[in-house]
This record gives structure tokens, sequence and C-alpha cells, in this order.
């Protein structure tokens, strides 16, 4: 079974390339263009990592990270930015972020990521 992860950005057309070029490389992409439709799918489907920007209008990244891990702690979420600060890092990672990676992402690189994130989520359900 192949790696399953919700892509969320309010950037459509970044969400389009990246899912694409994911999909190509074997991985099932589902996207989202806020963070409240991303939490309202959450209930409804099982993923085994959220690749989350950390700035968009709305909800951003680091409350929308608060919200999935309240709702699915097993989750593991990788915040996406093009602003990466030290502070905003750190607090991701407090909040329960397994990474924070800029963009543009190399592809490889999140690909292994998203694979740590699955052996990582299965981990804690078993643990369960």
């Amino acid at each position: 079974m192949g790696d399953r992860i919700m892509l969320v950005d309010d950037e459509t057309e970044f969400l389009e390339v990246m899912s694409e070029r994911l999909t190509s490389r074997g991985i099932d992409v589902a996207t989202s263009t806020s963070a409240e439709e991303a939490i309202g799918r959450l209930g409804k489907e099982t993923f085994d990592a959220v690749i989350l920007d950390l700035q968009m209008p709305g909800m951003d990244g680091l409350e929308a990270l608060k919200h999935m891990k309240e709702k699915r702690p097993e989750l593991q979420v990788i915040l996406l930015t093009g602003h990466a600060t030290v502070e905003k890092g750190v607090e991701a990672i407090k909040l329960g972020a397994m990474d924070l990676i800029e963009k543009p992402a190399d592809l490889e690189s999140l690909k292994e990521k998203i694979k740590k994130a699955k052996e990582k989520k299965m981990l804690i359900v078993e643990k369960e």
C-alpha cells in the first residue's frame, strides 16, 4: 500500500504542481486549500502525513497544527514554509510537528520525510 498524504496550501498552483510531482512518485495525494477544510477532512479520511503550509489566510499553519494534533494525536504533520524562522520552527516542533521544511521543497527529501512519518504514525498506533 502506498503512502497517503494531504497537502494543504492556499496557493492552488503550488498544490497542483506538488500533487502531480508526488503522485508521479507513487504517493496518494489529497489536497486542501484551507486549514479549516483540511481539519474537516481528518474526521472522514486517514492520512500517513499532512504537509501543511505555515502561512495561510484565516487559520495559519501553527493553529491548524494544534487542531490536527488534538483531533488525531498520531498524525504526523510536516510544515512547509517560504518564511522559515527559528522561532516558528521551535514553536512548530513544540506543538507536535514532525518537521519544518522550506519551499521550494526537495521532492526526494520530502518523500523520505513522508516515509518516516508513516513509520512513526504506525509505531504510535501499534502502542495504543
